[in-house]
């Protein structure tokens, strides 16, 4: 089967694990050694772990892995597991004392959708470790998806069911980018033409799709019942860059967001994309990646949506009827 999803890139290797009685869970995305990463947080309310070394100016240099993850801030106590495993590997920043993994990660807000106190541990972080590897990603309601949902501005009850998706583009110079993102958006899907694929639902049937956007301009509010929201992801390439470089294509990345979610970048959400080089496919502009990353980024939330399935009480578009072309 052909693989377009982010482990098509060459040693990048993803691995899910959750627990559907949450809903939650947990996504590592596992690199190839010399992997140099970036970041880009532009959501109001987010929650990361390790994010200020993979800025410029800091001394290191090389990701482990990236870790996605439900349950709020809770969630990054996965991080744990991920950088026990990558220590028994032998994986890590070599310090006098041993390697340390560097483990960056974000998460998003799934807690009130089920139960509150399932959430991503370390035993998960670890676990989804060992379900990693090079096969196409599994999409939908799983990882971190599990418990992801959009459309939440007239609160959950109206909402969609969301989860988790992957997209690669390759050019025909071999250079690759692929996104896998999480979505778990206060706003609406927009399909490729700029019309709601999912999002908030018209009171009180659920019927149609209420348009956030138009519900801003007649009210210039947010439910206070949509607070708790983020979209997280990883961009990844196969491009030789260094920290200044792979930092743009992360912020470059967000742009996909952007096209594909409406409104984007709220104080309701966390939005956060890491990025990341693993050098194998040689020199490439890096405008050119960044281009390609925020196009690889609006695939991956519209497959995010399209692979959901209903669960929890929340429908997924292909269980409402939806008039998705897409």
């Amino acid at each position: 089967m052909e693989n377009s999803t982010i482990t098509a890139i060459e040693g990048i290797r993803v691995g899910h694990a959750h627990n559907v009685n949450g809903p939650t869970g947990c996504t590592v995305i596992l690199c190839p050694p010399g992997t140099v990463g970036g970041v880009d947080q532009r959501g109001g309310a987010p929650g990361t772990r390790e994010t200020d070394l993979l800025r410029p100016g800091h001394l290191v240099q090389h990701v482990n892995a990236i870790l996605l993850a439900g349950g709020s801030a809770y969630g990054l106590g996965a991080a744990g597991g991920v950088m026990r495993y990558l220590e028994a590997q032998g994986q890590g920043q070599p310090t006098p004392a041993g390697v340390v993994p560097i483990v960056p990660a974000a998460i998003l807000y799934d807690l009130d959708l089920g139960d509150a106190q399932i959430r991503p541990d370390a035993a998960m972080g670890y676990a989804a470790c060992e379900a990693a590897s090079t096969g196409p990603v599994a999409e939908g309601c799983v990882g971190a998806g599990t418990g992801a949902r959009v459309g939440t501005m007239l609160g959950l009850s109206y909402a969609c069911k969301s989860g988790i998706g992957s997209a690669m583009i390759e050019t025909e110079s071999g250079i690759k980018v692929g996104a896998l993102v999480a979505v778990n958006a206060v706003g609406d899907v927009l399909d490729e033409r700029g019309a709601i694929l999912a999002g908030a639902r018209v009171p009180p049937d659920g019927v149609g799709f209420a348009d956030s956007m138009a519900l801003l301009r007649a009210a210039i509010t947010m439910n206070p019942a949509s607070a708790g929201n983020t979209v997280i992801g990883v961009v990844a390439t196969n491009a030789a860059l260094n920290k200044e470089e792979i930092n743009k294509v992360a912020q470059m990345a967000h742009d996909g967001l952007a096209r594909a979610v409406r409104p984007a970048h709220t104080l309701f959400d966390g939005d956060t994309l890491f990025a990341l080089a693993t050098g194998s496919g040689g020199w490439a502009n890096v405008s050119a990646v960044g281009a390609l990353a925020a196009d690889a980024v609006a695939a991956a939330i519209r497959r995010a949506v399209r692979a959901a399935t209903s669960l929890a009480g929340l429908p997924a578009i292909r269980d409402l009827g939806a008039n998705d072309q897409g």
